[in-house]
């Protein structure tokens, strides 16, 4: 499972295991600091809000040739990029340095801090574990002639599967960074597959978008999302040449994101704790 329908709303599970190990990490805090009445709660809190800044920093710092021409998209925190260590690093730190001088609140705050790290570390772990066993869906799609195409007929390069619809609007925002970017990497296999729509639909918003992309697929039921356990579109699936899922991003990508992503897979031997962002 990639996502998770919360009525009308759609969430990632990376995001949902960071917000679970905030609570978390607010919940110990405050049962460890109850009995000497000291509650941690706006340490934590804050903590992650600076940690999340910090990470956010690092990820623009590392992708800055792409930030640079379009620096407004800094602050879109949609595209999800965001680099863990530099933001657990500042945690740490911040954790040291606010516990230094407020004895009365270091074993609650430590407490509260070393659980969130931890539940949000294995959770990354399992879901590194996960990727790493999850393959290229042995299932078959349409072209735009109707006739079937077997997705894993495409497995031996590096591949990105782009879920999506014409009706989306994160999708269509984001299709011109796919464009560039398949145009860009040629030893990258890049796949657009359609959910329910029809291939007159999609060729005229290709048309009236001025969009040339190459395997443009069609996958009329949804049985791939449904397949690979997403919610939402738009959701990208990133897999290395020997067709393992190396990691995944729902919502709009923006170019840094997609580089980003792009780097993991083009390694030869991708490492778990960069497969999700």
């Amino acid at each position: 499972m990639l996502s998770v329908a919360l009525g009308p709303f759609a969430l990632a599970i990376d995001h949902l295991l960071l917000l679970g190990a905030l609570a978390l990490a607010t919940l110990v805090g405050w049962l460890v600091g109850r009995r000497r009445k000291v509650n941690p709660e706006r340490a934590i809190f804050g903590l992650f809000v600076v940690g999340v800044l910090v990470a956010r920093l690092g990820f623009v710092i590392a992708y800055w040739s792409q930030y640079r021409r379009h620096p407004f998209n800094i602050i879109d925190i949609r595209d999800g990029g965001f680099l863990v260590w530099p933001g657990l690093v500042t945690v740490l730190i911040g954790s040291v340095i606010w516990g230094w001088n407020r004895p009365a609140v270091r074993k609650p705050l430590g407490a509260g801090v070393a659980s969130g790290l931890l539940f949000w570390w294995l959770a990354g772990w399992g879901m590194s574990v996960w990727h790493a066993d999850a393959r290229l869906p042995d299932m078959t799609v349409l072209n735009a002639a109707g006739q079937p195409v077997h997705v894993r007929d495409f497995q031996g390069k590096p591949l990105v599967v782009n879920l999506w619809a014409t009706w989306c609007p994160p999708c269509r925002r984001e299709m011109p960074v796919l464009q560039a970017a398949q145009q860009a990497n040629a030893d990258v296999t890049f796949l657009f597959i359609n959910q329910g729509e029809t291939p007159r639909d999609v060729a005229t918003f290709f048309a009236s978008q001025g969009l040339h992309l190459d395997n443009v697929l069609f996958d009329v039921n949804g049985q791939l999302a449904e397949h690979v356990g997403s919610a939402a579109l738009p959701t990208t699936l990133f897999y290395g040449p020997d067709g393992r899922m190396s990691g995944t991003h729902m919502g709009e990508l923006s170019s840094a994101s997609l580089r980003h992503s792009l780097d993991v897979i083009s390694e030869p031997t991708p490492s778990l704790s960069r497969s999700i962002q």
